[in-house]
């Protein structure tokens, strides 16, 4: 496959992922801002998150000002000029299906471009008439949409590995971020890794909610949670679709599957970090302290990003 094509392909599903998950994270943020917020500001702090987490608060001053909710809002969700929101994510994974309009099926392309035709007079109404937590459940069902169509219609060739690599490095990046966001909201005392504080229970929750894992909790675990067991399912349980691990565990698979030697840095890489979430507990995470764990992980995925692009996607 060209390299060109296989590009295409792999920032095609990480654009759409990267959408859901942001409109995950504005979901879980809007949603905590109209909460009481005990003592703890007005709600703003909360849709400040994002910009946080993305790293688009200097972008964001630098054209709006003092923080705004509805601005804030309309930055993430609509903004054409912000590459960094959902709007612009979705446009680009349309403009990288249709480069590759001949590798991918009918009903993908289909799903991908409706998608951008809704999101454009979504955009045109504005989230004051459509609403932001129908905006947010309507994005992720977009997301699951085309993940059905792409599952249910494709060959298992190397266009379906890009396009599955793709959205595994994106997904493992952004649960790596939204958990060290969190802890840093929840944690704001000593305590924190046994906080049980209705603050902190509804932080944890909130962000189990934002990766679908919240029902997986409650089967797992008796306690409200806390940052042990949390950390404990969304870093180490390969069994949890959205968890560190089992992101791990698909590149893994994914990148010793493709042919070729070229490959070989970035199939190295990612069996050093599938290894080392295999053998690592979570006593010694907290040991080191999960702050600095997760920023240590956090330049690793990008690390491995940067080997996927010189392996497999930089043209010759």
């Amino acid at each position: 496959m060209l390299s060109r094509t296989a590009s295409d392909l792999y920032w095609m599903s990480r654009y759409l992922e990267r959408a859901e998950n942001l409109a995950r994270m504005l979901d879980v943020s809007y949603s905590l801002s109209l909460m009481p917020q005990d003592g703890r500001g007005d709600g703003l702090h909360e849709l400040a998150m994002p910009l946080l987490i993305t790293g688009t608060l200097e972008d964001y001053h630098a054209r709006h000002g003092e923080l705004h909710a509805e601005r804030l809002l309309h930055f993430f969700a609509l903004d054409a000029a912000n590459p960094a929101s959902i709007y612009s994510c979705l446009g680009a994974a349309r403009s990288s299906a249709h480069a590759v309009r001949g590798r991918i099926t009918a009903d993908m392309w289909e799903n991908i471009n409706a998608t951008w035709l809704d999101i454009r007079d979504i955009a045109q109404q504005g989230l004051s008439r459509y609403g932001m937590s129908r905006f947010c459940e309507w994005v992720k069902e977009r997301s699951h949409l085309f993940r059905g169509a792409t599952y249910g219609t494709i060959m298992r060739n190397d266009a379906f590995r890009f396009i599955r690599l793709g959205t595994f490095i994106e997904r493992a990046d952004n649960t790596l971020r939204l958990l060290d966001a969190r802890y840093e909201m929840a944690g704001d005392r000593a305590d924190a890794v046994t906080d049980g504080t209705a603050h902190a229970y509804y932080q944890w929750s909130a962000l189990l909610r934002a990766l679908s894992s919240f029902e997986a909790y409650t089967e797992i675990y008796r306690d409200a949670p806390g940052a042990r067991q949390v950390a404990q399912l969304l870093l180490l349980r390969a069994d949890v679709p959205r968890s560190l691990r089992a992101c791990s565990e698909e590149i893994d698979q994914i990148l010793a599957s493709l042919p070729g030697l070229n490959g070989r840095p970035a199939q190295r890489l990612a069996a050093e970090m599938d290894a080392r979430l295999r053998f690592t507990a979570i006593d010694e995470i907290l040991e080191e302290g999960l702050h600095a764990w997760l920023t240590d992980f956090i330049p690793l995925v990008r690390q491995l990003g940067d080997a996927i692009y010189a392996s497999y996607l930089e043209a010759a």
